[in-house]
């Protein structure tokens, strides 16, 4: 086959993508469509949901802040029209497809994009081999009657090997075998099988990562049939570019907890600020996406791989540039109260804990108390109370979380790395994959101010006001501190019997205690 470019490559290719209303999904969408605009179809599935109908959930897909970019260009209605539903659930048989839309899809897609997971660290086993072993399982088996597939894409995780501290980007010998995990889930009994889970996971941290390890197996075993390739993206956070530089819809990791403590109400998290964190922008994921697709299709016989394996490509950056919490905090606290939120509940500020002991001490005090509070004050003015609520979910997320906040691992990406060089010169500036040179400081302040703009939902012209409260509660918070202390010296004084001046040793320990946690 003739050398072709990523988008030459492309022009008049149908692709069937699942998973396309989530973060990945719709991030891909997007990119394909504003960058190659001589794309075919785009097939999405698409359940019914809520009360809507998959027209209903396309249109509220088009209208996504993702688009907001492409909306400005001329042809944009051209463009979103290629974006084909078919009603479907890759949680059930033949995908849920209807036998027509079935066939078509087998007649007309060249490119399989199968993003589709569930991505709950505490699912039970069962749901999770649905969704993501057997739905990956009923993909496979769409592709082999697929008359014209040139790939079968397969987003995968770089955790699938959290059980190794240093990850190649290889398949690794499965934690089992996938047709008797799927048995197990059909024929046994739900209790036994949840009693069973942690000894089926092995040491696999959670139903996630083994079943998407498991998921990485069935592509592979369908390497001789059907050209196969892996990405492993690793944490997916913001844009650090394209679309738009901070653009996010995703309230999993470092976007959710920034959320938490732009509305003043998340005020203290476990994190150790000298371990390196593997984050990835979503930008650079779809473009390594759209990239190993074209290679992988292209040059099958080139392909770098192991040992006859699927080509694995890592997403990440924790071997080509690592990050520390400890470098990015103290600007993360300026651009907080650089661009607050109009809607904040209280004055942010935000702390680090290095274990999750210190962690639950600091919760109770700084969380659980206030929250107790403003829960009351909330009901008894006829509001509904939910910050205890948040805090417990919070905490029971944290302690599932746990295994992934306190360890570090690093995933190698050299093959990620030159894969870029194998794109022209043109291609390489459109779909950039090397992360090398993304500066973290300046990618989290835009993070930040994008968390505000596109999950707080707040435009600039709130800015103004925002500052003010910022203003006014900082004051509020630093009376609240006062009267602590001075309450909780009072108090000693009081029990002690002794006078307010002697006792200034409790104002000194409420003010370590506080220092500390």
């Amino acid at each position: 086959m003739a050398y072709q470019t990523v988008k030459s490559f492309y022009k008049n290719k149908n692709i069937f993508l699942t998973g396309g209303s989530g973060f990945v999904g719709i991030s891909y969408i997007e990119k394909v469509l504003r960058s190659i605009p001589d794309i075919g179809s785009i097939y999405i599935i698409l359940r019914p949901r809520k009360g809507q109908s998959i027209q209903e959930r396309l249109e509220i897909l088009k209208n996504n802040s993702v688009f907001d970019k492409l909306k400005t260009d001329d042809g944009f209605d051209v463009l979103i029209n290629k974006i084909k539903p078919v009603c479907g659930d890759i949680s059930e048989e033949k995908l849920g497809l209807s036998d027509e839309d079935y066939k078509m899809l087998c007649e007309n897609v060249n490119i399989v994009v199968h993003c589709a997971a569930t991505l709950d660290f505490e699912t039970d086993l069962k749901t999770a081999v649905i969704i993501n072993l057997m739905g990956t399982k009923r993909i496979v088996e769409l592709c082999k009657q697929i008359k014209n597939l040139q790939c079968l894409l397969h987003v995968s995780s770089a955790y699938v090997n959290s059980n190794k501290k240093y990850a190649m980007e290889k398949i690794y010998d499965a934690p089992a075998n996938y047709n008797d995990i799927i048995n197990y889930v059909q024929t046994m009994d739900a209790d036994k099988l949840n009693d069973a889970t942690e000894k089926i996971l092995g040491d696999h941290i959670n139903t996630y990562t083994f079943t998407k390890a498991l998921a990485e197996h069935v592509v592979n075993d369908a390497r001789n049939t059907i050209p196969t390739c892996i990405v492993r993206p690793s944490m997916i956070v913001a844009a650090w570019k394209e679309p738009i530089e901070g653009w996010t819809i995703s309230k999993n990791g470092p976007q959710g907890f920034i959320m938490g403590a732009s509305k003043g109400v998340v005020r203290r998290l476990p994190v150790n600020q000298s371990l390196i964190y593997d984050y990835i922008p979503v930008d650079v994921v779809i473009n390594t996406i759209i990239a190993s697709t074209w290679f992988s299709a292209q040059f099958p016989n080139n392909a770098p791989i192991v040992d006859g394996q699927t080509p694995v490509f890592h997403c990440t950056t924790s071997t080509c540039n690592p990050f520390h919490w400890k470098a990015v905090k103290p600007v993360l606290s300026n651009t907080l109260h650089s661009f607050p939120i109009r809607g904040a509940v209280w004055y942010p500020n935000i702390k680090f804990l290095p274990n999750l002991y210190m962690y639950w001490i600091s919760s109770a005090i700084f969380h659980f108390i206030p929250g107790y509070i403003l829960d009351f004050v909330t009901k008894i003015s006829g509001g509904r109370p939910i910050l205890i609520r948040l805090h417990t979910n919070v905490n029971r997320s944290l302690s599932k979380l746990a295994p992934f906040i306190f360890n570090e691992w690093k995933f190698d990406n050299a093959r990620t790395l030159s894969l870029q060089e194998e794109l022209s010169v043109d291609d390489r500036s459109v779909f950039y994959i090397d992360p090398s040179s993304l500066k973290w400081i300046p990618y989290f302040t835009n993070l930040t101010l994008g968390v505000r703009k596109y999950l707080h939902k707040e435009s600039d012209k709130t800015l103004k006001q925002a500052l003010k409260k910022d203003f006014l509660l900082m004051f509020a918070n630093i009376s609240v501190q006062l009267f602590v202390v001075i309450f909780i010296w009072y108090l000693s004084s009081f029990i002690t019997g002794t006078s307010f001046l002697s006792n200034y040793w409790a104002a000194i320990i409420v003010l370590i205690i506080g220092y500390i946690f």
